[in-house]
């Protein structure tokens, strides 16, 4: 598949400024500035992230009313219910919730809802069994913003919400005792992205700021957070940067017993990353709520014994294990669908629906299905709920997904989610003109370049300027995720030195040893391309996209370029193009 590469800019000027300030690499100062970190002040704190940088709690809409709520239910001794969605941000959200308060107070529990007998975020079962169970006061995490009619029953009950959600309002807000949302218009809160957690984290660190309890305990709490920031795939930039650094420190330190258990599992040994989460933590977590019960995810995170979390580590990892057979099985029939059909290959969507699909997985083949076709995807497949169809959509770079959903909405019974990842539910006989009408949509709302997969380029280097010196000022830029990239740099006008070569037991990776003029060779190494050696061999010339890693292999460390695409030189076309204008 070709992809766009698209190239930063940012602002000479700025830079300028900045590398007269700072004396480090002209190009170090380039991605700073198109980070938004234009003075020395600035860079200082990017480099050195302080939980002094941390906002006030007390400036988000509502907190003070929460605290006051929560506070009044203990003092009457209340029972509270921490009720969370079962991904992975509700769960770390009601773990970490749960943990903080069940060390204050005894009349408490948590509730996460069945994905498939109840659906997303808040539920009338869920409230009927709050009710039942003689709850006044439900914590809801990581959903609740649009249940108004949800939360309008649960206070006929004479249950009291408070709501601590990051999804974007609705145009009225649920009649709740308190609705934390940094999204909703009226919030003053600096910082607009936290994870579903991250406010469920404002609302503890609030909590113990009243009451003297020592930040230290709160801070025990990030590598919950960090977990969150990474899998909910929010910005790490601002207050999350800060959060997710010192979460990743206490997961590397002193994890809590569960996280320690899946790592000991799957990472052993392993300094972990942003997306080390989202590709060893995350998945083992989310298959708890996809396969069975979210609530198997909650026992593993709130679990304080090491025997009783590796107990829930290995359900964990089981559940994870059915979840790739499965999830395997169900791309590989949707990816037939669609070869099979040219109406279907020609669109501008992909809308697939088939009854037998495994509700929990239908998100992954959702984005399975868009490495192959690269266009807004949509899954869908029944739920239990009769004759009630339930989705997941993902979409690609730049287009926003959760809008196109939003001007079908007249066909749906429910939808919510971001910009780029959104669920929903329809009733049956709804969706064939679902299918019709979100591709006209999308079809009017896309461009052309959007539907071609794109690399961003954050600068051009010389080759010679990477060098150890560059890397060890590069790594300072992590934790990197969404807003925050790991760089992506390109040379041009490279050559083989002789010595690339196709590596692998299937012989799919491409080694690269590589000059750029008269620069000294430098190795990299492209996952999964190794069909791509004849555009490099010969004496032919190329340009290179890469990101910078370090290679360790028997006690040896050195720089290596991680390469993420090739292109034939712009001096090689022309003397293509001179020599088939010749013949």
């Amino acid at each position: 598949m070709n992809k766009r590469w698209v190239i930063k800019n940012a602002e000479d000027d700025l830079v300028d400024k900045l590398y007269k300030e700072l004396k480090i690499s002209r190009t170090l100062c380039k991605l700073l500035v198109q980070r938004d970190i234009t003075t020395y002040e600035e860079a200082r704190d990017f480099f050195r992230p302080s939980l002094d940088h941390l906002h006030d709690p007390f400036e988000m809409k509502d907190m003070d009313k929460a605290v006051e709520r929560i506070d009044t239910a203990i003092r009457n001794k209340e029972k509270i219910l921490i009720y969370g969605d079962y991904d992975v941000d509700g769960t770390t959200a009601v773990a970490l919730v749960y943990s903080f308060f069940s060390e204050l107070y005894f009349h408490l529990d948590y509730y996460v809802p069945d994905r498939y007998k109840e659906g997303y975020g808040v539920s009338y079962k869920g409230i009927d069994w709050a009710a039942k169970n003689g709850f006044s006061l439900i914590i809801a995490l990581d959903c609740g913003i649009k249940a108004i009619e949800r939360i309008a029953y649960a206070k006929e009950k004479g249950i009291d919400f408070i709501i601590c959600d990051h999804h974007r309002p609705g145009d009225v807000l649920p009649p709740a005792y308190a609705v934390l949302d940094p999204k909703r218009k009226d919030c003053p809160y600096p910082y607009k992205e936290l994870s579903g957690c991250g406010i469920g984290f404002k609302l503890v660190q609030a909590f113990a700021e009243t009451k003297g309890i020592p930040f230290k305990r709160v801070m025990n709490l990030l590598d919950l957070v960090a977990v969150s920031i990474a899998a909910d795939i929010v910005p790490i930039n601002g207050e999350n940067r800060v959060l997710a650094y010192y979460g990743l420190r206490k997961l590397n330190k002193s994890p809590r017993p569960g996280f320690r258990s899946l790592i000991e599992l799957n990472a052993k040994h392993k300094h972990l990353t942003i997306s080390d989460i989202v590709f060893i933590i995350a998945p083992r977590i989310n298959a708890a709520g996809r396969m069975d019960d979210a609530k198997n995810a909650v026992r593993l995170l709130i679990s304080k014994e090491g025997m009783i979390a590796k107990k829930n580590a290995n359900v964990l990892q089981e559940k994870n294990h059915e979840r790739k057979i499965v999830d395997s099985g169900i791309t590989e029939e949707a990816l037939n669908i669609v070869e099979q059909s040219a109406e279907l290959q020609n669109k501008k969507s992909t809308v697939l629906y088939q009854p037998h699909w495994h509700k929990g997985v239908i998100g992954i083949v959702a984005s399975r299905l868009i490495e192959k076709y690269y266009r807004p995807t949509i899954v869908l497949t029944d739920s239990t709920e009769g004759d009630i169809v339930a989705g997941s959509a993902r979409s690609v770079t730049g287009y926003d997904i959760y809008n196109a959903i939003k001007a079908c909405s007249h066909l749906l019974e429910q939808f919510g989610g971001h910009k780029y990842a959104a669920g929903l539910t329809i009733k049956k006989q709804n969706v064939p003109t679902f299918i019709e009408q979100f591709e006209e949509v999308v079809a009017n709302t896309i461009t052309e370049e959007l539907l071609i997969p794109e690399i961003v380029i954050d600068a051009e280097v010389d080759l010679r300027a990477v060098n150890n010196k560059f890397y060890n000022i590069l790594r300072q830029f992590a934790p990197f995720g969404p807003e925050n990239m790991k760089p992506v740099f390109v040379s041009r006008e490279l050559s083989d030195t002789g010595w690339s070569s196709v590596v692998g037991k299937e012989r799919n990776h491409l080694k690269l040893y590589v000059r750029q003029q008269n620069s000294p060779s430098v190795q990299g190494i492209g996952y999964n391309i190794g069909h791509r050696y004849n555009e490099i061999s010969n004496g032919k010339r190329f340009d290179l996209c890469f990101a910078l890693e370090e290679n360790r292999y028997n006690g040896n460390v050195n720089l290596q370029l991680n390469i993420r695409d090739i292109k034939m030189s712009e001096e090689d076309k022309k003397r293509e193009g001179l020599v088939k204008g010749a013949s």
